[in-house]
């Protein structure tokens, strides 16, 4: 039976997308892995199409399923996966709530900024009404100042726990992601690779428990 992730924001451009494709390839080096794309913007979708074919692409299997058909969809690939990742709508509490409730674990993506980190309290409030655990990932963390430390320490505050040590706003995931590619795949040996990989990591602690 397959680990469940769900990747929730009620903030749209938290860069659910971007990270739900790149921890999709990392775990499909090792595992069975399927990605659904329940966002209206179907920005995964597109991806997924251009990654259709590419040569050296890790297997994925992957569905666009909107609406009632969610939960068969899940139902359906956690029989013969082994990791099932779900891409949330924004703003869309039903359909957020119907991913959340089927998850194993819910990833919260944030950007180090105040207005994310408000707008992420609905998002873990709905986890936590529906008791699934929760880790924020920061999500375009700049190289310098200290405003991710401001963050970081506004989540312990209120005992929130992260998930790795987040990834940078790094080029190369968008580079990758327009190419229909995950970083680990598009530059293996570069910094926003060793973030994915570190990402990776804390995950498979969290599902080995």
């Amino acid at each position: 039976m397959a680990f469940i992730i769900a990747i929730a924001q009620q903030k749209g451009g938290a860069g659910k997308s971007t990270l739900a494709a790149n921890l999709a390839v990392g775990l499909a080096a090792r595992r069975r892995v399927a990605l659904l794309d329940t966002d209206p913007q179907a920005t995964l979708t597109r991806w997924a199409e251009l990654r259709a074919g590419r040569e050296g692409a890790a297997a994925i299997t992957f569905e666009a399923p909107s609406g009632w058909r969610v939960p068969g969809a899940i139902d359906k690939l956690k029989r013969d996966h082994d990791v099932v990742l779900i891409d949330t709508a924004p703003h869309a509490e039903t359909d957020s709530r119907v991913a959340i409730r089927a998850a194993d674990l819910v990833i919260v993506p944030m950007q180090p900024a105040g207005p994310d980190l408000w707008a992420s309290e609905a998002t873990l409030k709905l986890a936590a009404a529906e008791k699934r655990p929760a880790r924020v990932l920061l999500n375009r963390v700049p190289a310098q100042g200290k405003l991710k430390d401001v963050v970081l320490a506004e989540l312990a505050k209120r005992k929130l726990a992260t998930l790795g040590p987040g990834f940078g706003n790094r080029a190369a995931f968008a580079t990758a992601f327009m190419l229909g590619l995950g970083v680990t795949e598009a530059q293996p040996r570069g910094t926003a690779a060793e973030e994915v990989a570190a990402t990776l990591a804390a995950l498979s602690k969290l599902m080995k428990n």
